[in-house]
């Protein structure tokens, strides 16, 4: 786990290594342990590193191997690397490395750009051959791992986030109007490849982009999920039974794929405590180490699920770390977790996840967490929602997610940033596209291939690597996505939602775990908001700043200021944040 970064030129100049190293600078918290760049005629590569497997300087990156001419500088975790490299051993490649970043370049040097169908794992990397003079950008099917470019005619430049682009202080700024109709009515989620800039885009999940310094740059998405069942029958029994396995195997092999130790994210919910549960079962329970964190109450939500986690850590008696954070030191450490992300990210858990990782990264540098269940396996409440609805699929799904109807929108900003209802239109292309054989099929793919990767993977990225934590969310494997994809919906839907889940957890954790109401890493004070929360939230509205911005209505934003509690999105998010947390987050970035 790292921080990349890089540039090509296309008018004949040499890459800037000040610029380079301007770019790492701010990179630097995502990879703690070195620092390292090169400069190969048009194109310079920077790398942040995280050294997680082969602790040794053999991996170190930029990587070259000067006898393939290829070079690389990679971010993630490869997670069936040691299988890849007995397989490329076999086909007469020779190691100086024992991780997973040289695996990648003899992939390549073996199947070309196909090598990404070999990767389980999750990826963002930079690769250049030098003999076609072609770089190639790749991110993971899921884009658990980001990358960021901005292209000109003369250059393209890449980055693990976005900030660090905004460094060399050419990137246009502006703010691209359907990005922000969509991060106003989405829970902020932009898909991509927009952001809320007109200058920056975002490689797609799934997604190569090749370019050379006399070429056009060539997109190609090379993996699609499928929710089709299967051509021959399964039972509940079997469909149970090959969940049960193939979860077992993606969190053993989430769990090998490091030469430090790997802790657990445990929320007390099903997803993180069922992590907890069949890892013991692989290994000795007393090794565990599990992380909680809880806020204080608000009169209408509990801050904490320290009541579940306690059981968790009870039954197996894993090495625990629990830690409680005051309102007042969210409040303080607010900004500096709005700082931290790439793009403005409306999700009360974003601030949780930041003070966790503080803490959780002075014990360990890896965790395993369990983001991506829900939507994996259909366990938040707006499903079942969607699935009694009637209408057209765009209908049926707009009710129940989006923030704000495309007339609110058009009060929410102003008349320059308004448009068409570009939301819409996108949902309704993203429900038609062919491969899902029910409508909650469709609504299960749509949230697992494009709006999880901005909420919550992103997230979870973005909060952990601020200090140098990586996250890795073995939901989220592809085996085990795609086995879950071709499942029949209504299995996914019994018992309230996640059945397969609750069902291998029965051997495994009390009840009062697996059959209590969903949680949400609640952080009550940025839900319901009042006291200093509110008070902070109007200062920024009313800042100067925001006012000559002039990208919201007045009256809209004075009346959310007047009644906050009031206005809450179908997803239970509060309104007042949600612009509030845009507006700082440009301020913030200097935008």
């Amino acid at each position: 786990m790292c921080g990349i970064c890089g540039e090509l030129r296309f008018d004949g100049q040499n890459p800037d290594p000040t610029l380079l190293t301007k770019m790492l600078n701010h990179l630097a918290r995502r990879g703690p342990d070195e620092v390292g760049q090169i400069i190969q005629g048009p194109l310079g590569l920077g790398h942040r590193r995280l050294a997680v497997i082969d602790l040794s300087p053999h991996s170190h990156q930029p990587m070259v191997d000067e006898e393939l001419g290829l070079s690389i500088v990679f971010n993630g975790t490869i997670y069936n690397y040691q299988s890849l490299r007995r397989e490329l051993q076999k086909r007469g490649f020779r190691f100086f490395s024992e991780g997973d970043t040289e695996v990648i370049l003899k992939a390549y040097s073996s199947w070309g750009s196909d090598c990404v169908q070999y990767l389980q794992g999750m990826f963002a990397f930079a690769l250049w051959d030098a003999h076609q003079q072609q770089l190639l950008l790749a991110r993971d099917r899921f884009g658990i791992k980001p990358l960021y470019y901005e292209q000109t005619p003369d250059f393209i430049r890449f980055a693990s986030t976005l900030p660090a682009l905004l460094v060399s202080g050419q990137v246009d700024t502006r703010l691209d109007k359907v990005a922000l109709h969509h991060h106003l009515t989405l829970h902020a989620v932009v898909p991509a490849p927009r952001t809320l800039l007109q200058g920056i885009r975002k490689l797609p999940p799934a997604t190569l982009l090749k370019i050379s310094p006399h070429s056009t740059a060539v997109t190609q998405r090379y993996w699609q999920l499928s929710a089709r069942r299967p051509d021959y029958p399964r039972t509940e029994r079997d469909w149970l039974e090959f969940t049960h396995a193939t979860l077992e195997s993606v969190i053993a092999s989430h769990s090998a794929a490091a030469d430090v130790p790997v802790g657990i994210l445990l929320s007390g919910g099903l997803d993180s405590s069922l992590l907890v549960a069949l890892l013991a079962k692989q290994g000795t329970p007393a090794n565990l180490l599990t992380f909680s964190v809880g806020f204080e109450d608000a009169p209408e939500e509990k801050g904490s699920e320290f009541e579940y986690s306690d059981q968790v850590v009870a039954r197996y008696g894993t090495s625990h770390h629990r830690y409680t954070i005051p309102n007042s030191q969210v409040l303080q450490r607010l900004p500096e977790a709005i700082a931290a992300m790439s793009e403005p990210m409306v999700g009360q858990d974003a601030v949780a996840f930041y003070l966790l990782a503080e803490q959780v990264s002075k014990t360990v540098k890896v965790v395993q967490s369990g983001q991506g269940a829900d939507e994996v396996f259909a366990g938040y409440f707006w499903y079942p929602m969607m699935q009694a609805a009637l209408g057209t699929d765009l209908e049926r799904f707009r009710n129940h997610y989006f923030d704000r109807s495309h007339s609110e929108f058009l009060e929410t900003v102003q008349p320059d940033y308004q448009g068409e209802d570009y939301t819409s239109d996108l949902i309704a292309d993203l429900l038609a596209e062919e491969g899902a054989d029910t409508f909650l099929d469709r609504v299960l793919r749509l949230d697992v291939t494009t709006l999880i990767v901005d909420d919550p993977v992103k997230r979870v990225d973005n909060m952990t690597m601020a200090w140098g934590l990586e996250a890795r969310v073995p939901y989220l494997d592809h085996t085990l996505v795609e086995l879950a994809a071709a499942m029949p919906s209504e299995l996914k839907l019994k018992s309230g939602g996640k059945f397969p889940l609750k069902n291998i957890a029965r051997q495994y954790l009390p009840a009062t775990v697996i059959d209590r109401p969903k949680g949400y890493f609640p952080v009550p004070a940025l839900k319901y908001v009042r006291g200093p929360f509110l008070e902070f939230m109007r200062t920024i509205l009313n800042s100067q700043t925001c006012r000559e911005r002039g990208l919201f209505q007045r009256t809209y934003v004075e009346q959310i200021m007047a009644n906050p509690e009031g206005k809450m999105t179908a997803l239970q998010g509060s309104h007042l944040w949600h612009l509030a947390l845009l507006e700082y987050w440009l301020q913030i970035q200097g935008i």
